[in-house]
């Protein structure tokens, strides 16, 4: 009987090119189709929850006896606080029912337009205090708003929207948002 020495084990055995290395294709084939839904899911969500705010513009207006505005005819600075007690509605350059002026954040006041018996906030009775501004000034659009640290959210955008519209009628659809102490 002979011995025979196995050709495989003799052989010298070199390394595979490439078990060190991570196919990264399939993971890059992921994220890319990942990217590309959420970028069309996004799209067709944000028309959903648009928003028209802009932030407060510092100095005069530019171009304002250009435009035809008469100079002499005070400015309506129209503003709605949100506080926990209810809504302040105030603007200087105009008397807004007896209220001229609301008390700054944190001062004891009587708000224009108080909280219900419930507790919640009374959206239409600002909605009917916008209307009366609105048959007073009719050509003014912008309103700023401002709310107390402890406001929801959601409260703000309710707001916002007594402000905006009612029955069909635009009333203050530039909002402002203010940060309040």
């Amino acid at each position: 009987m002979a011995f025979h020495f196995s050709k495989r084990k003799l052989r010298p055995t070199e390394e595979e090119a490439g078990t060190g290395e991570l196919n990264i294709v399939p993971y890059l084939d992921i994220m890319m189709n990942l990217i590309i839904f959420m970028m069309l899911s996004m799209t067709g969500l944000v028309a959903f929850g648009v928003l028209n705010v802009a932030a407060p513009k510092y100095g005069p207006p530019a171009g304002a006896t250009a435009s035809g505005t008469d100079p002499d005819k005070p400015k309506l600075l129209l503003t709605v606080l949100i506080s926990e007690k209810g809504f302040f509605v105030a603007g200087s350059g105009g008397v807004l029912g007896g209220e001229a002026t609301a008390p700054p954040a944190g001062a004891e006041g009587t708000p224009t337009v108080p909280r219900r018996g419930d507790g919640e906030y009374d959206y239409a009775g600002l909605t009917q205090k916008m209307v009366e501004i609105k048959k007073a000034f009719p050509e003014e659009s912008k309103v700023i708003m401002g709310a107390d640290a402890k406001i929801p959210y959601e409260v703000l955008v309710r707001t916002m929207d007594a402000c905006r519209e009612h029955g069909g009628q635009m009333l203050f659809f530039d909002v402002s948002l203010t940060v309040m102490g």
